[in-house]
Order: C-alpha cells, then sequence, then structure tokens
C-alpha cells in the first residue's frame, strides 16, 4: 500500500482544528489518497509560561515551526499547516510555502465581562462565589468600543502589535501580559477582577466554533458564562502579518506535494500575504514585532497599509501596486517606514 501522505502541525486546539481543515480539503480534493495527521509538540509549546512581549529581549525565531520544519527536511512528514503569522518569514534551505487556503476575517476582537450576567450572578448566589482578597468583578454594556473603556481600565494581551495600538488609540489604558490558549485567556478575563478585557484574533475563534453574536455575546462549547465580545475593524487595530492565513510548507523539491497545494492554494491570499511577509521581512522584525500590515486585492491592484511602533510614536503608510509587484509593494512600505 502506497505510504499516506503526512501533514503535521502543533497539539494546541487551534493549531489541530486548522490542520483537520487542512487534511479535509486533502481528502475532499484528492479522494484516492491517504492523508494522516502527526501531532508535534514545538518550542513555543513548551514555553508556555515565557514572556512573549518583553521589550528588548529576543526570542528565538520560529517558536511554533522549527520543530514541525525538522518533520519535514527529515522525511517525517510532508506538509507543516502553520497559523501563517507565526510562520518566520525566512524559511530554512529547501523548504518553502507552498500555499495559503482562503484567508478568514483578519480582524481582532475585544472580549469582556458582561455586566448584566455579573449583576444577575451576584443577586443569585448573594456573593457565595466570592472569597476574601479577591478583586470584585466588574462589568460591561454589550458593543462597547475601545473608547467607551473607564479611564485606566486594563486590558490584556501578549502582542507588542496590540499593545501599541491600543495605547496609541487610549495612553490611559494599563496594558499588561497575558499567556495561555484561547480557552486559558477566555477564563482568565472571566474570573480574574484584575483584568477587564483582552484581545484574540477573530479567526481563530471562529476555527475552534466560538461565535460572536448579533447581541454581542460570545457563544461556544468551551466560552466561560457571561463574556461578551465586540468585533474591532481595521481602521482601529490592523491585523498583523499573516493574520487570518493558513500555511501550507513543504519541501522544496518534493513536486508530487506541491501539485497537491496548488488545489489548496487561494490566489488572492497568497499575494496579499506575500506582500505583507516582505513587509515585515524588510523591517527585519518576527512575529512579535511591534508593526501591522494588511493588503486587500481590488480589480489587479493590490492596496496595502502599514503601521510601525519600533521607533517610538505611530508611522503609517499606505501604498497600491499591480499584484505581481505584491512584494515589491510590502519592501516599498518598509522603506517608507524605516
Amino acid at each position: 500500500m502506497e505510504r499516506p501522505i503526512i501533514i503535521c502541525t502543533r497539539g494546541s486546539a487551534l493549531a489541530l482544528a486548522q490542520a483537520n481543515l487542512i487534511a479535509a480539503q486533502c481528502r475532499e480534493t484528492f479522494p484516492k489518497l491517504r492523508f494522516e495527521l502527526k501531532i508535534i509538540k514545538t518550542t513555543g509549546d513548551k514555553l508556555q509560561k515565557a514572556s512573549m512581549a518583553k521589550v528588548g529581549e529576543s526570542l528565538p525565531k520560529g517558536l511554533f515551526t522549527k520543530e514541525l520544519e525538522i518533520a519535514l527536511v527529515k522525511g517525517q512528514a510532508d506538509l507543516a499547516v502553520h497559523s501563517l503569522k507565526d510562520l518566520p518569514t525566512d524559511l530554512p534551505a529547501g523548504l518553502i510555502l507552498a500555499a495559503t487556503p482562503k484567508r478568514a476575517d483578519v480582524r481582532d476582537v475585544l472580549i469582556y465581562r458582561d455586566a448584566a450576567f455579573i449583576k444577575a450572578r451576584a443577586a443569585d448566589t448573594a456573593s457565595a462565589d466570592w472569597v476574601p482578597g479577591q478583586d470584585a468583578l466588574r462589568g460591561f454594556k454589550p458593543h462597547l468600543k475601545l473608547k467607551d473603556f473607564p479611564k485606566g481600565a486594563t486590558i490584556a494581551t501578549s502582542s507588542t502589535r496590540r499593545k501599541e495600538q491600543l495605547l496609541a488609540a487610549r495612553p490611559d489604558l494599563n496594558v499588561v501580559e497575558i499567556r495561555g490558549n484561547v480557552t486559558t485567556r477566555m477564563q482568565k478575563i472571566a474570573e480574574r477582577g484584575e483584568l477587564d478585557a483582552t484581545v484574540l484574533a477573530l479567526a481563530g475563534l471562529t476555527r475552534l466554533n466560538f461565535r460572536v453574536t448579533p447581541e454581542g455575546k460570545l457563544e461556544g462549547d468551551a466560552v466561560p458564562d457571561g463574556l461578551l465580545a465586540t468585533v474591532l475593524d481595521v481602521d482601529v487595530m490592523l491585523p498583523c502579518v499573516g493574520q487570518g492565513a493558513i500555511g501550507i510548507e513543504i519541501r522544496a523539491d518534493d513536486e508530487r506535494i506541491a501539485k497537491i497545494c496548488e488545489r489548496l492554494n487561494h490566489f488572492n491570499t497568497f499575494h496579499c500575504v506575500t506582500a505583507e511577509r516582505a513587509f515585515l521581512r524588510a523591517m527585519g522584525g518576527g512575529c512579535q514585532s511591534p508593526v501591522a500590515a494588511y493588503a486587500e486585492i481590488d480589480g489587479s491592484r493590490m492596496e496595502m497599509r502599514a503601521v510601525s511602533f519600533r521607533d517610538g510614536p505611530a508611522k503609517c503608510a499606505e501604498g497600491k501596486r499591480p499584484i505581481a509587484e505584491a512584494a515589491a509593494l510590502g519592501e516599498e512600505l518598509a522603506t517608507r517606514l524605516k
């Protein structure tokens, strides 16, 4: 029997959801081929308590990708599925980014407690859940915008890109670090009174089968009770490079797998992230750099905007070019922001 095609990924819930999405697409498109998942623990998974947002301290590149790439190089896997935002712009020799399926929503989401839920629970339990020393939980109204938070509110994020944009919009905010997977972070917001909100990617929430209702509630099997969510427009919070996109990495000389990837690739997404990754590479930064960029295609041309906080206050740039000049567009904006 012919050897199955091995799709490798990290073991996090989001990574597994994305890998299963790709595996399902592969099986549907190539019903005569066998595809199997291989879960690999990465350095980033082992360093869950490490700070991802300490200014001035360098973290190893490829925190969530190195071990997957080793499996590719050694022939232990054929496709590595990544959250594209985690994939360094400079790949190891012999490996290439072969495909990006259609990108999900690139926007971020503010997640915070529901004042009505907290009030109702307090009335039902007469504060029976409260213990001495615990900060009182405060909640907010649905559809809360960033400008609506009280002065000095505490918002938790491990992203320097989000931190800088939050403070640019609201310098009075107290922005602190938070660690853990999506569910863990939501649980911390639900339970810790010293935190008022956090910011997560809408694409990740959607792939984990969470949703923001029209009433502003956050729903899903693992969502703690009493959480609300507001989707932030890109004018408020520009996404990180590659946000919402899945990257499929393969060996550069593997023609068989390359042909499979051709069927998985989404043209517009691939060219947009090519521009964004060219920008990040030219800026000399990694996924934790305080920069953001977002490219969109309008007809035969690409539009892109970017922001950098690397040298103090925000520096912004916008540009347009033909789609074929995606990488050049990214490099042009980086030159203007350096």
